[in-house]
């Protein structure tokens, strides 16, 4: 399922989908939009995952990490 939004950019934002989208390097804004999204949402997972790994009471214990993996919620991602 998808929902469609209105996203104000600014004009040079919108300059750059455009090209990409001219030189065939995305499909549509709309993908090229979704595409920049996911990969700040698997940044900001990786950067959790790195601080709870930084938090970990042993260089040599993963466990806490492991935890988490196990129990985090699913993302949705591919």
């Amino acid at each position: 399922m998808s929902t469609q939004i209105a996203v104000r950019l600014p004009d040079e934002i919108v300059e750059f989908l455009d090209d990409e989208v001219r030189e065939h390097r995305a499909a549509s804004r709309a993908s090229l939009v979704l595409r920049a999204l996911e990969r700040e949402r698997r940044r900001q997972i990786a950067a959790r995952d790195a601080e709870i790994l930084s938090a970990a009471t042993s260089e040599h214990d993963l466990s806490p990490l492991a935890h988490h993996a196990v129990n985090r919620q699913p993302t949705g991602l591919t």
